[in-house]
């Protein structure tokens, strides 16, 4: 599961993950007793120093290779500064434009469905492209 978290202006809270230099949304697994909203909030703070408010369920991901399925949720900073940790080299808030040149497609679909309000989207994807819009 992933947080979608947007600011007033319109950017979108990004990660340089540290295991393989992508650039991502935060986010994780869920704790064994975590209800999907709380582990959202948890692993954004992990990540990004970031608190935030979970607002709803913006889309479901299937990685068709992996067999993996991923919530990503829309948030709003509710506190917090900036900072990274032993999972992200990097944190920024970036622009939708930014978003496509940084992210692979997989990822970067996922925040900009966030935008869009129309949601929740399904999509499939084979790890490196969409198979489904």
């Amino acid at each position: 599961m992933a947080g979608a978290v947007v600011r007033e202006d319109g950017r979108l809270l990004a990660i340089r993950r540290a295991d393989n230099g992508a650039w991502e949304l935060p986010g994780g697994v869920l704790e064994l007793a975590e209800a999907p909203e709380e582990g959202v909030a948890r692993e954004v703070w992990e990540e990004t120093g970031i608190h935030v408010d979970v607002d709803k369920l913006t889309g479901v991901y299937k990685n068709m290779t992996r067999g993996v399925v991923a919530l990503v949720f829309r948030c709003k900073p509710s506190g917090g500064t900036e900072r990274t940790s032993a999972e992200s080299t990097a944190v920024d808030w970036l622009t939708p434009d930014e978003v496509v040149e940084r992210m692979a497609d997989v990822y970067a679909v996922r925040l900009l469905d966030a935008l869009d309000m129309a949601g929740p989207h399904v999509r499939s994807h084979d790890g490196k492209q969409l198979l489904r819009r």
